[in-house]
């Protein structure tokens, strides 16, 4: 399995980043810092099954600043402000990028998330430590995304047995058939198929429609990337797709939350 240029670099800096990290605050001060919270997490899973038992689309509404690909994509950046306008446009949970370098996010973005609103949330970044999951429960998170593409499969394995016993879900992110068969190993409910190539950055709904064949049905499919209008919605629900993790889309508009209503309800 060939790992997209884009995502060396992303995790070669990952690596770096964990080490400056680990000299402010170490491992054993992160674990204590869960005790001390006490916090439960949230159930993400159990909010997006709801939105679908009560015949919605569970949305997965994304506060991001900026990416790679398209630099900075939304200049008026609140993310607590955002956050409850996603809550006021029936979103089932909410993503926060915490990437600094390549996508201009922050941990204390999801932190100022979860104290304004109740809705499960996702730390969206690039995981590929036990570090960074341990740091995620420590901020906050509910759910962390792992990227098959970028972990081998034992590393993927032992990071997602590591949130479950912190209590949150996982997220498990594939862009091609080979990927999915690795993600199905293990047993988590929500696989994500990233519709976007990460080696050319092209992006065609046609990655979900291909791999949906090979999901049981006892998964929930998160389609991601290139859901811009109400067609793309009803093709995926037509297909019995009916989660939705979206960023851009809602980003670009003056209120994301309205947006969302306009293109879900």
């Amino acid at each position: 399995m060939e790992t997209p240029t884009v995502l060396r670099k992303i995790v070669a800096r990952k690596f770096e980043e964990i080490r400056e990290r680990e000299q402010k605050v170490n491992r054993d001060q992160l674990l204590q810092i869960i005790k001390d919270n006490n916090d439960t997490p949230r159930g993400f899973v159990n909010g997006m099954e709801q939105k679908v038992a009560q015949g919605h689309a569970a949305v997965i509404a994304e506060i991001k600043k900026a990416s790679p690909s398209k630099g900075v994509i939304r200049e008026d950046f609140y993310p607590g402000e955002i956050a409850r306008s996603y809550a006021r446009g029936g979103a089932a949970c909410l993503s926060v990028l915490t990437d600094v370098d390549f996508f201009q996010g922050s941990n204390e973005y999801l932190q100022q998330v979860r104290l304004e609103v109740d809705l499960p949330v996702i730390r969206k970044d690039f995981i590929v430590d036990e570090y960074q999951v341990f740091e995620a429960r420590a901020i906050g998170a509910d759910c962390i995304l792992l990227i098959v593409a970028c972990l081998q499969p034992e590393r993927l394995k032992a990071l997602n047995e590591l949130a479950m016993e912190l209590g949150m879900d996982v997220l498990v992110e594939v862009h091609n058939a080979e990927e999915l068969e690795t993600a199905l190993q293990l047993p988590n409910r929500l696989i994500g198929i990233n519709n976007r190539n990460l080696h050319n950055f092209e992006v065609t709904l046609d990655t979900t429609f291909d791999l949906l064949q090979s999901i049981p049905d006892d998964r929930m499919v998160v389609t991601e990337s290139g859901i811009n209008t109400i067609d793309d919605i009803a093709a995926m629900r037509g297909h019995n797709v009916n989660a939705f993790l979206v960023g851009e889309a809602f980003m670009r508009a003056d209120d994301p939350g309205h947006r969302l209503m306009e293109m879900f309800n």
